[in-house]
Parts: C-alpha cells; sequence; structure tokens
C-alpha cells in the first residue's frame, strides 16, 4: 500500500536512530562512550518525583483540562514573570507533552503548506522534519563560526518574502550552544513587526547560560509578552533532567494558543495529571538542584572544548549556553558523517554528524557533554588515539 506523500518526507532524529545503533553495538558487548543524544545524566530530583507518588496515590490518574492543570499553568506564569519580566494571561499558556511537539503544533497553526519559515542552519533537526511534513517551506539561514554561530539579522532580513510566515530563532543553540546578543534578538524582533509574521522563540536551553558569559539570556517575549507574535517554545526536559516525562509549556498570542490547543486535545486529549504536578513541583520547589547542575555543566564545558582543540585536525570554538560542543573536524579529512562513523567503530565514541542539524553543519560534529568527567577525558583520549592511528 501506498503511504501518504508526507509520510514520505518524514526524517524524523537521527540522533535517536544513531542512539539506536550504539545500544545494538552495546548488546554485543561493546564499550561504547554516549556524545551523541541531548540526555542530562542527572537523575530528576526527588522532590518532584515524590510529587508524582503523592499525586497517584490521590488517584489524579484520570482524564484533565486539555490545556493544562490551572495550578502549573498559574506557577509557569509566575515563573515568566520573574525570569520574562512580564505575566502572562492564562489563556497565553498551554501544557504539552514535551517542547517538540509545540514546533508542530505551532507550525501547523500558523504557517499554510508552501508558505516560509526561516530556520537557522545548522539548526534543531525537528525544525527541518516538522516542516517538511507540512508541506512548507523552510529557508535556511547560515550560522558562521567566526561569529560564534550566532544569527544574524542582516541575513533574516535579506531572506524575507511575501510568503514568510514565521522566523525562528533558538538561543542557546542546538547544536552549536551559541548565545544571542541582546541587541541581535531586538533586531530580529523588529523584522518580524514590520514583516507582521510571527517569531517562534525556542527557549528549553534559557536556564543554561554560563557566568563567565558576556552575553545573558534574552527573549524576544518582553517586547510584546507573548500578546501579538512571540511565541515561547519551553520545558522541563533539560533544565530539570525531565527528558523521559515529556513535559512542556508554550506560551503565546492567545489566538494561535487556542488554536494549538484544540489540535492538542484532538492528537492527545491532555497531558496525565500526575506529570503535570511534577511541573507544579519543579517551579514551585528549591531551584537550587538545577544551579548545581548548570555549574557542573560548565565545568564539563571548559574540559570538552579544551581537549578537542588539543586533537590533531579538531578546533572548537567555546559554546556560550546549553551542553553542546560542535567543532570543526575538516582538517581531519573526513566528512561530518564519516567522522562520526569512524569514531563509533574505531573509538567507541557516539557523536552526532554536523550535517543532521543542515548543510551548514557539515564539516562539524555535535558532542553532548551531559555526561561525566571522567567520560568527557575518556572520550577525548579516544578520539586523539583514533586519529593519531587513523
Amino acid at each position: 500500500m501506498k503511504l501518504s506523500d508526507a509520510a514520505n518526507r518524514l526524517e524524523g532524529q537521527k540522533m535517536f536512530q544513531i542512539l539506536a545503533k550504539t545500544q545494538e553495538l552495546e548488546r554485543k558487548g561493546k564499550d561504547i562512550l554516549h556524545f551523541e543524544i541531548g540526555d542530562p545524566d542527572f537523575n530528576t530530583p526527588k522532590s518532584i518525583v515524590n510529587a508524582v507518588y503523592e499525586s497517584l496515590r490521590k488517584g489524579e490518574t484520570h482524564y484533565t483540562n486539555s490545556s493544562g492543570l490551572l495550578e502549573l499553568k498559574v506557577a509557569a506564569a509566575e515563573v515568566t514573570a520573574k525570569s520574562r519580566g512580564f505575566k502572562p494571561n492564562l489563556n497565553q499558556i498551554l501544557v504539552t507533552p514535551g517542547a517538540n511537539v509545540q514546533l508542530y503544533y505551532a507550525l501547523a497553526c500558523a504557517v499554510n503548506p508552501g508558505e516560509d519559515v526561516i530556520i537557522p542552519d545548522p539548526g534543531f533537526v525537528s525544525y527541518n522534519s516538522i516542516i517538511n511534513f507540512l508541506g512548507i517551506n523552510q529557508i535556511k539561514i547560515p550560522l558562521r563560526e567566526e561569529s560564534e554561530f550566532r544569527l544574524n539579522p542582516d541575513d533574516v532580513e535579506k531572506s524575507i518574502t511575501e510568503k514568510t510566515k514565521m522566523i525562528i530563532i533558538n538561543s542557546p543553540s542546538n547544536p552549536t550552544g551559541a548565545v544571542m546578543k541582546e541587541e541581535e534578538i531586538n533586531r530580529i524582533y523588529k523584522i518580524a513587526e514590520k514583516n507582521d509574521i510571527y517569531l517562534l522563540s525556542d527557549e528549553i536551553y534559557a536556564r543554561m547560560i554560563y557566568n563567565d558569559s558576556e552575553t545573558q539570556f534574552y527573549s524576544p517575549s518582553k517586547l510584546d509578552n507573548c500578546k501579538e507574535r512571540t511565541i515561547i517554545v519551553n520545558g522541563f526536559s533539560k533544565s530539570y533532567a525531565m527528558t523521559g516525562w515529556r513535559l512542556g509549556v508554550v506560551t503565546g498570542p492567545s489566538n494561535i494558543i487556542d488554536k494549538m490547543g484544540l489540535l492538542l486535545e484532538t492528537t492527545t486529549s491532555c497531558v496525565s495529571p500526575f506529570i503535570q504536578r511534577a511541573g507544579v513541583e519543579a517551579l514551585k520547589g528549591s531551584q537550587y538542584p538545577i544551579f548545581e547542575m548548570v555549574e557542573e555543566f560548565k565545568k564539563r564545558r571548559d574540559i570538552i572544548v579544551k581537549g578537542l582543540n588539543t586533537i590533531r585536525g579538531i578546533s572548537c570554538v567555546n559554546p556560550k549556553g546549553a551542553f553542546y560542543a560542535f567543532p570543526n573536524i575538516r582538517e581531519t579529512g573526513f566528512s561530518s558523517e564519516k567522522f562520526a562513523e569512524f569514531m563509533l567503530e574505531e573509538a567507541g565514541v557516539a557523536v552526532c554528524p554536523g550535517n543532521y542539524f543542515g548543510k551548514g553543519g557539515e564539516g562539524y560534529v555535535r558532542l553532548c557533554y551531559a555526561n561525566s568527567l571522567e567520560n568527557i577525558n575518556k572520550g577525548i583520549e579516544r578520539m586523539a588515539y583514533a586519529l593519531k592511528d587513523g
């Protein structure tokens, strides 16, 4: 039987496909060091886990309001007021099963097939996959290593056409760890405002900016309080080590949030109430475990970047946020995919090819340093040894 054209355009997230391959190799006895997928190696804080136990004991295992528990939406609004300087109305907030699906909901509700969406290149793999699935045109803006992979507003402005419906920005960035400057984000907002288009700000790594960075986290939502065009994509996976919980909160103009909520209601019904209780505790409970994680990630970043820059044929700019290093491997003579294959087979080190994130990622690989210092040091040693003999 023939599948739909949309189904044949699906690509998925290839880093999960690498993970599946590495797990198969591990079952065969191969020792693998994992740097391929963005999953914190910390456990979810105990207070969050206990909140779910309590919710389950109370019998919160039934349907709930499809837009989210009132307590979670109120907590999210209060955190937004502290972190971004405005308190959204509750009808601007939607609780979702993770942040990734927010991209699908937003694109499906804001952009028609054949219209244009501007995305960074390299950029998060789901942008490409979802846009292709929906039959939308993707306009890719190259990110340059010499400007630390920050999105250039001039390049964005040159790419605007009458078909452009949305600009996607991601700061801190996956895969590069780049953090955009306030003035750059403000300029892109003005471009969106001038052309009356949506600005989707992927802020899943907002809490992961290192205190030695001259650039601080900044959200375009400060300019319109998410009432006109800004949509904030956010969730609990990275900051709270809750990747498996699948919980997110999206904030935006009430009209599109309403439609996104109907799409969620149609496809998912609602997010499990006991999972939402975890989100309430995450936002209202102690933030100390989060600060500890960020400090540890900073130490790991410093070690992995220093180590990568000692390996023949590899150079790496210092990422300002998230937990990814994006080294240039062109001088090794490998393509991105061949480098990843070589490291997996010869060194037992799993990395993600840069071209998985777009054509602009060719000549680079992504390493997630949400791993122990011991494994990071071991991975650098293995990579250096493999290239020495390779």
